[in-house]
């Protein structure tokens, strides 16, 4: 039997507004579960902290010297990899059953007991596949970027890298079925490095995102192979559901398609399901609503330079509005 709360704080300087705060909290929580009915058996849920374990040790199976941090020499790198796996897979079964628990919640038809088990056998059987993808983004990322010195310095050190590490991994989790496990991986890179892509967006090989922050990369997106983008791109959709007519292509194609070959710099917001055409360039700060034919350079116009009167009365302005 638990102590009592006030027990628990007892001698604290607080105590008495701990008490309040907990007899408050207790409310607030049993009324929302009064609204929210199928939460009330609901005992544990996928916990950020143990993905984002699951992630490191994915990591360091895929790549166990740059970043797994292993030192044992090639013969005993496979052993590593194993140890790796095996605590990966661990929290990765758990994880699903947590997952698993919550959505039975929300129907009428029990799930299969080895349903955890089976995706985690899936989710290991993709895990080369993940490995060669990441070597093409990495190969792109140095072709792309001249201050770069080395494929492992990108793989290290490159927010943008790390987002795509951490897509990779969520989206082949997302494709078998664990969508909330796959998002928390996907908000885990959003808070480290400022890139948000949804794991259901399809991206082909060799992505490259340079600088990275801001870069936001909608759920029906498809991008194909060899794109590149800079940092604050937006690939979103038009209007939130509930403000617009929502047919299929609205609901379920809501956002861009990048095709082949296209660089799209910093600042663009490309709204909607538009294609841009293959090999396409499109400037910084570009906004789009429309689809690009292939091969298509598409810029702001450029900024106009002041001069005379037109420059001191721009000057005069600014001065005036300093703090």
């Amino acid at each position: 039997m638990l102590p009592r709360p006030d027990a628990m704080v007892s001698g604290h300087p607080f105590a008495g507004e701990i008490a309040d705060a907990v007899s408050a909290l207790n409310t607030v929580r049993s009324a929302w579960r009064e609204r929210r009915a199928e939460h009330r058996g609901l005992s544990r849920f996928p916990a950020p902290t143990e993905l984002a374990r699951f992630v490191e040790h994915v990591a360091a199976a895929l790549f166990p010297t740059r970043l797994g941090g292993f030192r044992g020499g090639i013969a005993r790198e496979d052993d590593f990899v194993a140890e790796q796996l095996g605590q990966a897979l661990a929290i990765l079964r758990e994880q699903l059953a947590a997952e698993f628990d919550y959505w039975q919640l929300h129907s009428t038809t029990p799930f299969e007991s080895d349903q955890p088990d089976l995706l985690v056998r899936l989710f290991a059987a993709a895990l080369p596949e993940i490995r060669t993808l990441l070597d093409e983004d990495v190969d792109a990322a140095f072709v792309g970027d001249p201050a770069a010195r080395s494929v492992d310095e990108i793989l290290i050190s490159y927010p943008g890298a790390l987002a795509i590490l951490h897509y990779r991994i969520a989206h082949q989790l997302h494709g078998l079925g664990a969508v909330i496990v796959a998002r928390i991986l996907s908000e885990l890179a959003n808070a480290r490095t400022g890139i948000d892509i949804h794991p259901a967006a399809t991206i082909g090989p060799s992505f490259f995102i340079d600088h990275g922050t801001g870069v936001v990369i909608g759920e029906t997106t498809i991008i194909g192979r060899n794109v590149r983008l800079y940092q604050h791109v937006t690939l979103g959709a038009r209007s939130p559901l509930g403000l617009a007519p929502a047919g299929p292509r609205s609901r379920y194609a809501r956002h861009p398609i990048i095709e082949d070959d296209v660089i799209i710099y910093a600042g663009a917001t490309i709204l909607g399901r538009v294609t841009i055409g293959r090999g396409s360039t499109i400037g910084g700060n570009v906004w789009l609503l429309d689809d690009v034919p292939p091969h298509s350079v598409l810029v702001q116009p450029a900024a106009v330079p002041l001069h005379g009167d037109a420059q001191n009365n721009m000057t005069a302005r600014l001065a005036a509005h300093r703090d």
